[in-house]
């Protein structure tokens, strides 16, 4: 409901009358603005009974699930960053301010933690670009296709990642398989392989997905860091890329930051909203969050990665400076 409030004092967030002209919304058929932490009531007869569980279980208002997984990452204090790694990705952090980068569609907005808002932002493609790669280029339905689906095909991709050089041999792929958000705003822009030679390998081709979605995720924290005045020196990761060590040392290295792989990071949603009922019910603080979030591994930099990541990551750029262009284009709207 953040769309059609005024959210610029996070003490008194309110219906906006002109937004609410503006979509034609009746302003009488939405529901009064609680915080995320206040209690709604308890559980109605028929549906304690239908759970088998107490009528008087206390039901918390709860939250979205971008802000749930920003307290489920274990980072909640002010300019503790998380990156997430789904089907799309976002790099965020939580601020004491109220801030919109229309140049790069970035935003402050309330978060779940009363008093606060998060950076709000996206990058359209992530995991969804491994998926891309399974089915419809290494498992596609066609008369190629003469193998059985291997089990746990991003486990063995994990296992060719490791092997290939890092920098995949030169050869950079470009995410944008939907168009893209942020930090640019561009809905024609698509994605692709530049630089393949007779020498690529598969082996190159799967690494060098891995390693353009981190490209990509390094253009963000560029905007971020300079969106919150200060550089995020580690970053916990979640989301089901998170499962992928390799993925997120290359994150590691391809950023420039320590990445910290949170404990069952697919879970982080759901562990934000258990997090914030405890808050509500007053079992814990969100100052607690942080030390009660386990970590499974820390990723440190790779330096002796530094010179060809750097490299890559301006010609990742150029890419798509001297192509949109073409992809406007190619992709135009009719």
């Amino acid at each position: 409901m953040h769309w059609v409030t005024d959210n610029r004092d996070i003490e008194n967030i309110v219906y906006d009358e002109r937004l609410l002209k503006i979509t034609t919304l009746d302003g009488d058929k939405l529901p009064e603005l609680k915080r995320a932490v206040d209690l709604l009531g308890t559980l109605k007869e028929d549906v304690a009974a239908e759970f088998g569980m107490p009528e008087n279980v206390p039901v918390v208002m709860g939250t979205p699930d971008v802000q749930s997984a920003a307290i489920g990452s274990g980072a909640v204090k002010d300019f503790a960053g998380h990156l997430y790694i789904g089907t799309s990705s976002w790099i965020t952090c939580h601020v004491p301010f109220k801030k919109t980068d229309i140049f790069h569609n970035l935003a402050s907005l309330p978060s779940a933690i009363p008093g606060k808002y998060f950076v709000a932002n996206e990058q359209e493609s992530a995991g969804a670009c491994l998926k891309f790669l399974k089915d419809n280029i290494l498992y596609h339905q066609d008369e190629l296709l003469i193998e059985a689906e291997v089990p746990d095909i991003y486990k063995v991709f994990d296992q060719i990642v490791e092997r290939a050089p890092a920098g995949s041999g030169k050869l950079i792929f470009t995410p944008w398989l939907y168009g893209e958000r942020t930090p640019i705003e561009d809905h024609s822009v698509r994605g692709g392989f530049s630089n393949i030679s007779l020498q690529t390998t598969r082996e190159h081709l799967i690494r060098a997905v891995f390693e353009g979605v981190a490209y990509n995720a390094r253009w963000l924290l560029i905007h971020v860091e300079k969106f919150i005045g200060q550089r995020m020196d580690t970053l916990n990761i979640i989301g089901g890329g998170a499962n992928s060590d390799i993925w997120c040392q290359i994150f590691a290295d391809v950023l420039n930051r320590s990445i910290r792989q949170v404990k069952d990071p697919i879970q982080a949603n759901a562990r934000g909203a258990a997090f914030l009922a405890s808050v509500a019910l007053g079992y814990c603080t969100f100052d607690d969050i942080a030390e009660r979030t386990q970590i499974a591994n820390t990723y440190a930099p790779n330096p002796a990665n530094r010179q060809i990541y750097d490299e890559l990551f301006e010609e990742f750029l150029e890419i798509y400076k001297r192509n949109r262009a073409m992809y406007a284009r190619l992709n135009k709207v009719r």
